[in-house]
């Protein structure tokens, strides 16, 4: 009998090719972050052509300008796709993303006094990454251990990483002396970015924790249902904990190079990035219910939320409309995964 029931819980998908329409309806709406990138770059591409007679997705500078638009809130998407997949949020990364940047050029520039340029730089990133888990490390305690909810805990802790990083900064950029960081943050290898060779890098890795081992296993059971995974024996307070630490060294990484790119540190650098991460979560086909959501659609989401930036500049819009654009395609986002919940037969909370 124990045998029978894999089989059966395998066999039950198999019905939706019985229904042709469900299962391509369902592939489309799991892939609904991709279309609209396509739909864009089409978009985009067809205006240049009629209104400059150039190109947009053609020309190389393009591609290259895009592509480090994107970097940064994919960045703090990535921590952020772990945290919302398991049910949460996090509201702080933004401003941990600021106090690591401010932390990232004082290091380096202190050890730069003692050490070479290299090892001050490599010493500043560290830094960086290491302080922003601090505050990862607290809203993991606020949320696991004292059961505040994760919109609040992580809101007061935007609140506490705010004023940290303006008060070390002084309240004002920090400048980074130190040629091989403004290296990485402008150099290219054969013509690509240091910064999107890192990003993308980075980002493979992050794929592989969530997709393939035991702790991205672990963060969808408590997404989908809590309940079931402390009874399966999972640790929910330790996976928390570890979880938000996660996030906000993710942060901290994204502060750092922020700092390489502008050789200089600020404590608002994460302040508009904030919203944009989460936008690049759930365009990417993430369920704010928890429970559903891939690295690789996040990065869908960044890079629609990138070109929709870049290219309205491109086009010669104004920029505010931009903000328009972006909230227009959160709005289908979500209305496009309640539709795909409701087919699917999902629990819905109305």
């Amino acid at each position: 009998m124990t045998s029978t029931s894999p089989t059966e819980t395998h066999v039950a998908p198999q019905a939706d090719h019985g229904d042709p329409a469900r299962s391509w309806l369902a592939r489309v709406a799991e892939g609904r972050a991709w279309l609209f990138l396509a739909g864009l770059i089409i978009c985009f591409e067809v205006w240049s052509r009629l209104s400059f007679g150039a190109t947009f997705v053609l020309n190389p500078f393009n591609v290259q300008s895009i592509a480090i638009f994107a970097v940064a809130p994919l960045l703090l998407a990535t921590g952020q796709t772990f945290v919302i997949i398991s049910g949460g949020i996090d509201l702080s990364l933004g401003f941990i993303m600021g106090l690591a940047a401010v932390v990232a050029a004082h290091a380096t520039n202190m050890a730069g006094v003692a050490m070479p340029v290299p090892l001050a730089m490599m010493l500043g990133i560290l830094a960086a990454v290491i302080v922003a888990g601090v505050p990862g490390v607290i809203n993991g305690l606020l949320i696991s251990r004292l059961r505040i909810p994760p919109f609040i805990g992580t809101l007061g802790m935007f609140g506490v990483a705010r004023g940290a990083a303006f008060l070390l900064a002084g309240g004002t950029t920090v400048p980074v002396q130190n040629s091989w960081f403004a290296l990485l943050g402008n150099g290219r290898f054969y013509g690509v970015p240091y910064l999107v060779i890192i990003a993308a890098v980075f980002v493979v890795v992050m794929h592989y924790i969530l997709s393939q081992t035991r702790f991205g296993q672990h963060n969808y059971a408590i997404g989908a249902n809590v309940q079931a995974a402390r009874r399966a024996g999972i640790d929910i307070r330790g996976h928390i904990l570890r979880l938000y630490v996660l996030s906000a060294m993710c942060a901290g990484l994204g502060g750092a190079l922020y700092a390489a790119r502008f050789t200089a540190g600020a404590a608002q650098a994460g302040e508009p990035l904030l919203l944009d991460s989460v936008a690049a979560v759930v365009i990417g086909g993430a369920s704010l219910f928890g429970g559903s959501g891939t690295i690789f659609g996040t990065v869908a989401g960044a890079l629609v939320i990138a070109v929709i930036q870049y290219g309205l500049v491109f086009v010669n819009v104004e920029p505010f409309w931009q903000f328009i654009a972006v909230g227009l395609v959160i709005i289908i986002s979500v209305l496009i995964d309640q539709a795909q919940r409701r087919f699917s037969g999902a629990r819905q909370d109305e």
